[in-house]
């Protein structure tokens, strides 16, 4: 009788709660959809360096630069690189200045060799054909004007052929002096920028044993910008004397090529205004 009483109490339970597994399988989470489970698992630590996306728009600025150097330089370092500056852009202003003036004069030696040995009536008939600030013209003028004063003087002590070659050899050397001018700056530069460049290198290191002597210790930080300014300034010393040099043999060349044309019109005047005739040459 007592166990009957146990049997209806366990019944009675049941039909209130469900079986065990029931339950637990009641109060268990919902089970995840059917397919490959995939983990990720996000580190706690920096990000990959080849990550791309982090810091793209973060920009670097040169702190060894040549804008550090004209901020963080002393007026020593700045006048110095004021002086290179100023060399570099009359290097460049001198150079193209000169390379158009003889393009002027071989264009003119052209002019001349077409127009005035054939015009009709003499020099001055050919001198007018010519540009007003052709060289040739300035010398076609200056011989016919020499033949006029030697025509004119009381007492020719001195020959036509003399007196017309001092004159004609004046004109070359007015021609000669313009085609020179400016050369000389180029030949200065080309000589000193290098050592310009090499005061600032010593007077950046004098900054950098300065920084060690201060700090008691090499570290790279105390060395890292007058080392910087150091270098820049050499390197900035070799870019303005190279093409000041290459420029000036370059145009040192050209001039002597342009001078041999001029004199030899002026021996062609010459002749002329004596009466001998011009001899001609083939225009190269």
């Amino acid at each position: 009788m007592r166990t009957l009483k146990i049997i209806f109490l366990a019944l009675a339970l049941a039909g209130q709660t469900g079986p065990l597994w029931a339950q637990a399988a009641k109060d268990a989470p919902p089970a995840p959809a059917s397919g490959p489970a995939t983990t990720v698992v996000v580190p706690s630590q920096a990000p990959s360096p080849r990550d791309n996306t982090v810091g793209a728009t973060e920009v670097l600025e040169n702190p060894y630069g040549i804008e550090a150097l004209w901020k963080q330089g002393d007026f020593v370092a700045r006048g110095t690189l004021i002086i290179l500056v100023i060399m570099s852009i009359g290097t460049w202003y001198i150079g193209i200045v000169k390379y158009i003036e003889q393009q002027r004069l071989f264009k003119d030696w052209r002019e001349a060799d077409d127009k005035f040995w054939g015009a009709k009536g003499g020099v001055n008939a050919g001198a007018a054909l010519l540009r007003e600030d052709s060289a040739f013209r300035f010398m076609a003028e200056e011989g016919g004007i020499a033949v006029k004063d030697h025509s004119a003087m009381p007492k020719q002590q001195i020959d036509l052929n003399t007196w017309v070659s001092m004159s004609l050899d004046r004109a070359v050397d007015v021609i000669n002096n313009r085609l020179q001018t400016g050369l000389a700056f180029l030949a200065t530069v080309g000589s000193t920028a290098p050592f310009v460049g090499l005061f600032g290198t010593v007077w950046g290191i004098y900054h950098a044993l300065t920084a060690i002597g201060i700090a008691g210790q090499a570290s790279i930080d105390k060395v890292a910008g007058p080392v910087g300014e150091a270098l820049i300034m050499t390197a900035l010393g070799l870019a303005v004397a190279v093409p000041a040099v290459l420029g000036y043999n370059w145009l040192v060349r050209r001039n002597r090529v342009a001078m041999e044309e001029v004199r030899r019109f002026g021996s062609g005047l010459q002749m002329t205004l004596l009466g001998g005739g011009h001899t001609a040459h083939k225009v190269a």
